[in-house]
């Protein structure tokens, strides 16, 4: 099946349930402070932060925030920015920046692919994409973030040597991420063994809706992908280890 080339939605809906007063108050108060400009004119991210970072490290699809919250936390020397256009999601992100008084966190509440396109070459250091949206239906499957359109966008963007860090709890979309970065020259899958996509590292703190699948039955897999330099064109994974590794999460029946 071919990938489609056409910018279209990757996400659903915008809002959820109604927001209450102080939750209002913070999207007309502090995400001001936090929002990148929205504008087509390229974007250097460590300027974004008054006192510099030593890394840019970003999230596409932060959900309600509790990851991206954890690492900013952990990390107050990295240069954190956020894409989520889930306008609850962000109201969430922006209560806990509030509350732990996080300076080192930046959103951009729109499309990320937008943010991405205004990024330097290699200007990331790192890169999470925690549970995205798996649109089941066959006839949605051209609105799935990862495909090679929006992976050529993301290599441009990452450092050599840059992570890409991926979950899901949804084993279709599981083996068509596989698939795909698998498949990518500009990237390397980093697994050697089961622990490697069956546990969660300990530097990967748990998101709300990872805990809910689990206490639903559904096991979330953790992969972790690193940025090929430039001068290794090429298979973007060991492709004697790949298929090995992919038997082993789909074993046959």
């Amino acid at each position: 099946m071919d990938e489609p080339t056409r910018l279209i939605h990757t996400y659903g809906r915008r809002r959820g349930r109604r927001l209450r007063a102080s939750q209002q108050t913070l999207l007309e108060t502090l995400l001001p402070q936090l929002a990148i400009e929205a504008s087509n004119e390229a974007l250097e991210p460590r300027r974004l932060f008054a006192e510099g970072a030593r890394e840019i490290w970003l999230e596409i699809g932060f959900g309600g925030g509790e990851h991206l919250a954890a690492q900013a936390a952990a990390h107050p020397e990295v240069g954190f920015i956020g894409c989520e256009p889930f306008v609850n999601g962000v109201v969430s992100l922006l209560a806990q920046v509030n509350a732990r008084n996080l300076q080192n966190v930046r959103l951009w509440p729109r499309d990320a692919r937008a943010l991405i396109a205004r990024l330097p070459s290699h200007s990331v250091q790192r890169a999470f994409i925690l549970f995205p949206d798996p649109w089941p239906k066959l006839r949605h499957h051209k609105r799935r973030l990862i495909a090679p359109p929006f992976l050529d966008m993301l290599a441009g963007a990452l450092a050599p040597g840059a992570e890409l860090r991926v979950a899901t709890d949804d084993p279709d979309y599981l083996a068509w991420i596989l698939e795909r970065l698998t498949a990518h020259p500009e990237f390397r899958w980093n697994a050697r063994s089961a622990a490697d996509w069956r546990v969660r590292p300990p530097d990967w703190p748990a998101t709300r809706y990872e805990q809910k699948a689990i206490a639903a039955g559904r096991r979330p897999t953790y992969l972790r992908f690193v940025r090929n330099p430039r001068a290794a064109a090429g298979p973007g994974v060991r492709e004697n280890l790949a298929p090995t590794l992919k038997n082993a999460i789909f074993p046959a029946k």
